[in-house]
């Protein structure tokens, strides 16, 4: 592919995003118009993140006993 070509098909996806975010502003702008009572309704169950502290502190190297090493395979031993 030219660069012409990559330019173009940047340019064209750029186009569309554009477009895309327009139709996104109107909707949003017709929600607000037409108040709280179009607003959906709240869903049953709703998610609550919280935040957790992670110490600093090393971790209990038994923990990582006879563990795996993602994608890797079993220690001391070669990957496939």
């Amino acid at each position: 592919m030219s660069h012409q070509e990559d330019l173009a098909a940047v340019q064209s996806r750029l186009d569309e995003l554009v477009r895309r975010v327009g139709q996104l502003e109107q909707t949003v702008e017709r929600l607000r118009a037409s108040g709280p009572a179009a607003a959906p309704a709240a869903p049953a169950a709703t998610v609550r993140t919280e935040l957790v502290t992670i110490p600093d502190a090393p971790y209990d190297n038994a923990l990582w006993t006879d563990s795996d090493d993602e994608g890797l395979g079993v220690r001391d031993r070669h990957a496939p």
